[in-house]
C-alpha cells in the first residue's frame, strides 16, 4: 500500500481548460508520470496548431504526453508506464476494459455534475440550458459504462441566474480539484464508502455539435436566456440575422408581450428585442460574422438600426 501520496504513479488524461487545476494538485501532490490528452487542433481564422490546455501544463512539467488518436487501439505505451492509479477529467473518449482494469487503484473520473443526472459530454451547458439552479461535482470509479461507475463522493454547488458555462465551469474545476484532493487518500488506503448509481434516475448529455448553437426562438424568453449562456464563450449561441450568422453573447428577459417567434420587435439605444413565444428576449452583446464581439450599443455606431426593424432572423432571406 501506498504511504505517502508523493508516491503514487499517476497517470492523467484530461483536454480542456476545465481540467487544469485538478492536473496541477495532482502534479504537486502526487508523481505524475505521464498525461494523455487529445491531439493539437488547428485553432483560429488562421488555423494555428494548438495544444491542448492539459498539454501545455505537462509539458511546462516535462511530463511524458501521449496524444492517441483512439485509445482503445493506442494503449500500450501508457500502460508500459505501470501506473498505480488513472484519473480522468473530460477527456473525451470512452476507455477500453484492458485500461480500466489495469491500475492497482483503478480509474477515477471527477466528473461536473451530481451523478446520476447529467451522464456524457455536455454536463454543464445542458444543466444551464435546463434552467437547473444545482449542480456539483462527482468523483467516480470508472467502469465500461458512459459514467455509470460507482460513486466515491460527490459535493453540490447552487446555479447563480447569471452564471455561463465559464464562470460556472471555472467553479466546478476548482471544486473538483479540492473533493479529489480530499478523497484521494481514502482511496489509496482503500477505505472509501463508494457506491453504486440508481440508473433509474439517470439522465444523459450529449456532444453540442455545429448544428446545436442555433437559436430557437419558438421557445420561452428563459429557455433562450438559458441557452445563450449555456454556450458562453464557447461555440456561443448564433442566429441568422439579414442573411448573416450573428453569435448572440449577453441577452436578458423583455417584455411579456405577444408577437411572431423570431421577430425583431424593438430596437434601442443599446439593444434590439427578439420575439419569443412569450414575449420579448434583449440582446445585449453579439459577434457579428467577420468582427469582435461588441455591446450592441456599440454594434449600431454607424449602423442603420431601422434595417433591423420587423427583421425575422435565423432564416436566410435571399
Amino acid at each position: 500500500m501506498i504511504k505517502n501520496l508523493k508516491d503514487l504513479k499517476v497517470i492523467f488524461m484530461g483536454t480542456p481548460e476545465f481540467a487544469v487545476p485538478i492536473l496541477e494538485m495532482l502534479i504537486e501532490n502526487t508523481n505524475v508520470i505521464g498525461v494523455v490528452t487529445q491531439r493539437d487542433k488547428e485553432v483560429g481564422r488562421k488555423r494555428i496548431l494548438t495544444p491542448s490546455a492539459i498539454k501545455a501544463v505537462a509539458l511546462e512539467h516535462n511530463i511524458k504526453v501521449f496524444t492517441p488518436t483512439k485509445i482503445k487501439n493506442e494503449y500500450e505505451n501508457i500502460l508500459a508506464l505501470e501506473p498505480d492509479i488513472i484519473i480522468t477529467c473530460a477527456y473525451g473518449q470512452i476507455l477500453p476494459k484492458v485500461i480500466l482494469d489495469n491500475p492497482y487503484y483503478g480509474c477515477i473520473n471527477v466528473h461536473a455534475s451530481l451523478l446520476p443526472l447529467y451522464r456524457g459530454a455536455s454536463p454543464i451547458q445542458t444543466c444551464i440550458m435546463d434552467g437547473a439552479t444545482e449542480t456539483g461535482v462527482t468523483i467516480m470509479y470508472m467502469d465500461e459504462g458512459m459514467d455509470t461507475g460507482n460513486i466515491i463522493n460527490y459535493q453540490s454547488i447552487p446555479i447563480e441566474e447569471d452564471d455561463t458555462y465559464k464562470t460556472l465551469s471555472d467553479k466546478l474545476s476548482i471544486l473538483g480539484r479540492d473533493l479529489l484532493l480530499k478523497e484521494l487518500p481514502k482511496i489509496v488506503e482503500e477505505e472509501n464508502n463508494n457506491f453504486k448509481q440508481d440508473d433509474e434516475l439517470a439522465t444523459y448529455t450529449k456532444l453540442i455539435k455545429r448544428e446545436d448553437e442555433r437559436i430557437n426562438f419558438n421557445k420561452t424568453r428563459k429557455e433562450v436566456y438559458n441557452f445563450v449562456r449555456a454556450l458562453n464563450p464557447t461555440p456561443l449561441a448564433n442566429t441568422i440575422i439579414n442573411n448573416e450568422e450573428v453569435k448572440i453573447i449577453e441577452t436578458r428577459i423583455g417584455s411579456d408581450k405577444k408577437g411572431v417567434p423570431g421577430t425583431i420587435t424593438n430596437v434601442s439605444k443599446d439593444s434590439f428585442s427578439i420575439m419569443c413565444s412569450d414575449g420579448e428576449i434583449e440582446i445585449i452583446a453579439i459577434k457579428p460574422s467577420g468582427k469582435k464581439e461588441m455591446k450592441v450599443k456599440d454594434f449600431f455606431n454607424g449602423y442603420d438600426k431601422n434595417k433591423l426593424l420587423n427583421v425575422k432572423v435565423g432564416e436566410n432571406n435571399e
